[in-house]
């Protein structure tokens, strides 16, 4: 099976959360507001806005970029939706897609049993799955919603309409008879005929079970007929799943780094410009034969696969003129040769991933953009103008999902390939980033992922694939640019019309501020801030000065260890529970009167969680309807077994977790609430339990957390057996540093997490300009395994800031501004327990804006460094 990525996890468990707060609390924008405010991070919206009126339904966005598995995500967002607000064992999951093709890829892969979106839903329904097209839904019987989670897919198109006369979902239809004997049929919003009666419509089965919708691309679902569409639908819940959403409320928000640091996504595109699409195709053909020969060594099979974006028929380069190109001039086989326009479907029917077929170069013009994905796809070509050309950007994520999901042992397999006709890198480049930005990358990422591609040519032979060298700046502007009083000391600066009216300026060499301002002034007013922007594509590129990660440094950070039975481990939160020796049978499963407990008048339950007591009441009696006749002859170890199902947990096994929940349910029995009862509220019950185990753990943990490592036999060392390795190529930051003091020693190109202004921005600066220091990184929070952490009571302590000094020590920086905040002793201390057992090699500071000795954060700096 398909295990989930970190920041998948991530994701997941922030619908969880806050589907969970939104069920307690029955206000889906007051959860909103609250998770945000509780978010380490912006997650991108900060307010919440009621769509379409549906006020009390949760409707909210989780935001992947190209290639960060959205409906792979949607698959595991079912169970998720259906447990924690739903309340449903079974729930009618309307599943709607932007395309027609989408939903055929998408009903493929949901109804093959062994696909990883299938095999996630059945896991979390015991294999109870039914997956239905649209035009399927006659199919569905009454028993299938009762005993099946029911999935139909299908597109918005089918739904969106303004008159549902002629719509067979809409329509009456006598073969959905048998589920309006199973409703009530008085929910308002049920559509009527012409006298009056309740149709017999796949849409009123649909309004009455109340859906969730998961919605594939929901940016492009913003009409006013989208909301009637959700009105006759009346859902329960709603999840967008977009790379670029409009209007929506974020709830999560994922970065491409984050993508690459979990081994998505081939970054970063090496982007190569030509003068005409001959040369653009022999390049190619170069660059794809290098990648062959690259991954003969893997140990995973790879074909790379060439895509190559044709003219249409009015142009000059069609399909038919590349073709011919490829194999009188390139010498390639016709057989590795697919067309796949809209005449030409050469790909039906073809798996890519068998390792005898032959295609190498798929030809097309605008096929490829919806549904198609292979991560054989490396190199992408484009004869046309990418500038115009809307379907570029679906062309860059084809080439970008990594193969396997994994890096390649050969870094020129880790990069995406770009051929495109354009004057010059700069002008290809700054369409490219705006193309990335459209695919959900931030400005920066975008601009950090472009990179020139200049090919290594003799024979192909000498890797990396492409060399550097810094090619000359070129602008094109409308008139002839008015550069007098130049001065050229050190550069060349040249200009030559090009025939069409237009001037080429050619500029070599080092470009410093000055002659920017000059050029700009030197061209036409109309054109001066495209200009502007070219120029920075260009410095940005090519006269910046490589960070510490890019020339491949090496940054190690000794972890906190601590001895367990003999053996050295890294000091964790599952080592020190084993320290503990947790169990929760060792701790009371009786539930006092906060915790749980039944008003037996108005038929409630009321429960602590968190530290806030919240008054749930089943959903039967807050007027969401569930299908009638479920079971009601349970008994006390059916109900211990549904629990045990919805919170397993890893470090616990089965039979200690089922004897735990047996004790609780007797406990609950024990107090007076009878088995009916419990059974109505079990998903409020299993929430009740797993915060009492949540609880207990905590506990054990502290215990564990101060024996191990602060007791008196207690035996721990700062260790670099055990280092932390930032690695050079993943740096998932959620936001990127935007001011114009520019970081030079900072170990990556860009600053995560760190705002323009304030304080940590000001220690940030002081880190920056002390001697002392090598060169440092912005640690980023809660990226476990992209960022150095320590141990405390309440689970793992970022530091700010790590250093790397000249002299080899690492100096860890904790900014706490003007005082010592909550939990910032324990931080202290831990950084300190680090520091002595170091040997030397570690110094931790906690700063403050003034410390004790009225010392600044530059003093404090240099104090701990020269003590």
């Amino acid at each position: 099976m398909l295990r989930l990525k970190p920041y998948q996890q991530r994701t997941l468990e922030a619908l969880k959360t806050y589907l969970q707060d939104a069920r307690l609390c029955g206000d889906p924008k007051k959860a909103f507001k609250d998770f945000v405010a509780a978010c380490v991070t912006d997650p991108g919206n900060q307010s919440y806005r009621h769509r379409y009126g549906l006020d009390h339904v949760p409707y909210v966005c989780l935001r992947l970029p190209t290639g960060g598995g959205k409906t792979f995500l949607a698959s595991h967002a079912v169970p998720i939706a259906a447990s924690a607000y739903m309340e449903k064992d079974f729930p009618v999951v309307l599943w709607l897609v932007p395309t027609n093709a989408i939903r055929l890829q998408t009903i493929e892969a949901l109804k093959q049993p062994s696909h990883a979106y299938r095999e996630a839903i059945d896991n979390a329904f015991n294999g109870q799955v039914a997956v239905f097209d649209i035009s399927e839904v006659e199919q569905i019987r009454p028993k299938d919603l009762l005993e099946r989670v029911c999935i139909i897919v299908g597109t918005l198109a089918t739904l969106r309409v303004s008159n549902t006369d002629g719509r067979r979902i809409y329509a009456h239809n006598e073969n959905f008879e048998p589920h309006f004997t199973k409703l009530p049929n008085t929910a308002p919003g049920l559509e009527k005929d012409e006298q009056g009666q309740i149709k017999f419509s796949f849409v009123n089965v649909l309004h009455q079970l109340q859906p969730l919708i998961i919605m594939d691309e929901a940016h492009k679902a913003k009409t006013d007929l989208t909301g009637e569409v959700m009105h006759r639908l009346n859902p329960a819940c709603i999840i967008e799943f977009t790379a670029t959403p409009i209007e929506s409320n974020i709830l999560y928000r994922v970065t491409a780094s984050e993508l690459k640091a979990e081994e998505m996504i081939k970054l970063p595109i090496i982007l190569t410009e030509h003068g005409d699409w001959q040369k653009a195709l022999t390049a190619t053909v170069l660059t794809r034969n290098a990648l062959t020969k690259a991954a003969t060594s893997d140990p995973d099979y790879i074909r790379p696969i060439v895509l190559i974006q044709a003219e249409n028929r009015a142009g000059t380069a069609t399909v038919a003129e590349i073709k011919k190109h490829l194999i009188e001039n390139e010498k390639v086989a016709e057989n590795e040769i697919a067309i796949a326009t809209g005449d030409q479907r050469e790909l039906d029917g073809i798996n890519l991933f068998d390792r005898t077929c032959p295609i190498h170069y798929v030809i097309t013009i605008e096929a490829l953009k919806e549904g198609w994905d292979c991560p054989f796809a490396y190199v992408f070509c484009s004869v046309a103008n990418i500038r115009s050309n809307v379907a570029v950007e679906q062309f860059l994520g084809r080439v970008l999902r990594m193969p396997y999901a994994k890096r390649r042992g050969n870094e020129d397999l880790n990069k995406a390939y770009a051929h495109v006709i354009s004057p010059s890198f700069a002008y290809a480049a700054e369409e490219l980033e705006r193309r990335l930005t459209g695919m959900g990358f931030q400005d920066e990422e975008a601009r950090e992922n472009v990179k020139p591609g200049h090919l290594s040519l003799p024979g192909m032979d000498d890797l990396p694939l492409f060399k550097e060298s810094t090619p000359p700046l070129i602008l094109v502007v409308s008139e002839e640019p008015k550069l007098y009083g130049l001065k050229t000391t050190g550069i060349s600066v040249q200009v030559d019309p090009l025939g069409t009216g237009e001037y080429k300026i050619k500029v070599e060499g080092s470009i410093d501020d000055a002659l920017v301002e000059t050029l700009i002034q030197a061209v036409p007013a109309a054109q001066q801030k495209e200009i502007r922007r070219v120029i920075e594509v260009h410095r940005h590129t090519h006269q910046k000065e490589k960070s510490p990660s890019e020339k491949s440094e090496q940054f190690l950070v000794p972890r906190l260890c601590v001895e367990i039975q003999g053996e050295l481990e890294i000091a964790e939160k599952e080592t020190l529970l084993i320290e503990s020796g947790w169990n929760p049978n060792d701790y009371s499963a009786e539930f006092g009167p906060s915790e749980f407990s039944y008003d037996d008048d108005s038929r409630s339950f009321s429960f602590d969680i968190k530290g806030n007591r919240i008054v749930y009441e089943p959903l039967e009696n807050t007027g969401q309807r569930v299908l009638p006749g479920v079971a009601l002859n349970w008994t006390d170890l059916m109900l211990v077994r549904w629990i045990d199902g919805k919170i397993h947990q890893a470090d616990i096994s089965q039979p200690v977790m089922l004897e735990f929940i047996r004790k609780c349910v007797v406990s609950l029995s024990k107090s007076g609430i009878d088995l009916a009862s419990l059974v109505r509220a079990k998903y409020a019950l299993a929430t009740a339990i797993l915060q009492k185990i949540e609880r207990y753990r905590q506990e054990a943990f502290k215990k564990g957390f101060q024996f191990g490592l602060f007791g008196p036999s207690a035996k721990v060392e700062t260790s670099f057996n055990y280092a932390f390795r930032y690695d050079p190529n993943n740096y998932p930051a959620k936001s990127f540093y935007r001011g114009g003091f520019q970081f030079k020693k900072h170990f990556y190109p860009y600053v995560g997490d760190l705002k323009s202004d304030g304080e940590e921005f000001e220690c940030a600066r002081l880190i920056e300009a002390c001697p002392q220091v090598k060169y440092w990184v912005r640690n980023i929070a809660r990226e476990e395994s992209a960022s150095f952490w320590l141990p405390t009571s309440s689970y793992k302590f970022y530091p700010d800031f790590v250093a790397q000094l000249q002299d080899g020590r690492i100096m860890v920086i904790e900014y706490k501004g003007e005082h010592l905040a909550d939990g910032s002793e324990e931080k202290k201390s831990i950084g300190e327990l680090w520091e002595e057992k170091s040997n030397g090699k570690g110094l931790f500071l906690m700063a403050l804006l003034s410390d004790a000795h009225g010392r600044d954060v530059q003093k404090q700096i240099q104090a701990k460094i020269n003590a």
